[in-house]
């Protein structure tokens, strides 16, 4: 008896080892506002006033390129320029400029990539703009005004 039991137990034990084939989990899609760099961290879905901002995103299609259906939508952004293929050093396949609406105020705000006939929504801020002018009777350096 203990010899079939050894039998009955020996394909058990061999199944139990063989890993057991799970699906795929389909690629997925993401989006964002600007990337970061090699030289600028803490850019990920900040708009940058003054500076170019692109919208981004990861959508399955045709090889490596997004579907040419492919569209971003933000209630504070104008897009442009799209460009629908694989960005070397950035997870995304479908890029566009991304423009502030005039008169945006600062913020956080909806980034949404239509693909494939869904929509995936990221959330992007609208920082305060910084103060470009030097207020009149303010200390200029290096003018002599500091000095006694």
């Amino acid at each position: 008896m203990a010899i079939g039991a050894a039998v009955l137990a020996g394909p058990a034990t061999g199944l139990a080892q063989q890993p057991s084939p799970e699906p795929q989990p389909a690629p997925g899609v993401t989006v964002q506002l600007n990337d970061d760099t090699a030289y600028e961290l803490g850019l990920v879905n900040k708009y940058v006033h003054g500076d170019s901002n692109v919208a981004l995103a990861q959508c399955p299609g045709e090889g490596l390129k997004a579907p040419k259906t492919t569209t971003f939508s933000s209630p504070v952004l104008t897009f442009g320029k799209y460009d629908y293929g694989p960005l070397i050093g950035v997870p995304a396949n479908v890029s566009a400029d991304a423009e502030l609406k005039q008169g945006t105020a600062p913020g956080n705000y909806p980034l949404t990539v239509n693909c494939n006939g869904k929509s995936y929504t990221a959330t992007f801020s609208v920082p305060p703009r910084q103060v470009s002018a030097v207020p009149s009777g303010a200390a200029r350096a290096g003018d002599g005004s500091m000095a006694h």
